[in-house]
């Protein structure tokens, strides 16, 4: 059971407006948004702020951001985040290879070094402490220009903040994101967990 009930999607119509996004995104509204709405001033700068650190600027893309938030999430020990990013991912056209070795980006042949810099990256800063070091940002900034690597760390931090709060509320996850999360997940021990 979670720790707040989310409210219903009509409860805030600003909400519910800017949440339109998420039905490209996941196929659904979130339940953490639903939540959020109790405040919102709270839902509504997480949907735009959500929306302008996943927005597609180049050659980070859409994939490969939700990758990010993967492997930020993975190293969060936050399970619902984990299956919404990779429901994303796969929603935004992330190869199935590269969705079913998620958890061996490091040495499979679906990614490539840019990408492995930039997972990397997302695992050394979603580390508590931080273990973003000086060699990992010489290889950072061999494939990612400054604005890119911006990008990054927003995705990076969006989901610091997502991961904090849905494992603190044990939001309910969805049947969608389930579906994903079992998908590519189960088989390396993903489950639902407290998000049940």
């Amino acid at each position: 059971m979670p720790l707040v009930t989310p409210l219903d999607p009509d409860a805030d119509p600003e909400t519910r407006k800017l949440a339109e996004f998420f039905n490209e995104t996941l196929g659904f509204c979130p339940n953490s948004v639903l939540t959020m709405q109790r405040r919102p001033a709270i839902s509504k700068a997480f949907i735009q702020l959500n929306m302008a650190v996943m927005e597609n600027r180049g050659r980070v893309t859409s994939a490969l951001k939700r990758m990010i938030a993967w492997v930020s999430s993975n190293a969060a020990g936050c399970r619902y985040c984990q299956a919404h990013a990779i429901r994303a991912a796969e929603r935004y056209g992330a190869e199935a290879e590269q969705l079913e070795n998620i958890w061996e980006y490091r040495t499979h042949k679906a990614f490539s070094e840019a990408e492995r810099a930039a997972l990397d990256f997302a695992l050394a800063a979603s580390q508590v402490p931080n273990t973003v070091s000086p060699e990992l940002e010489v290889r950072l900034h061999k494939h990612w220009d400054e604005g890119e690597i911006v990008e990054i760390l927003g995705v990076i931090s969006l989901f610091g903040y997502l991961n904090r709060w849905n494992d603190s509320m044990g939001t309910s996850i969805e049947a969608g994101a389930v579906e994903s999360g079992e998908k590519y997940l189960s088989g390396y021990g993903w489950e639902k967990g407290k998000h049940g």
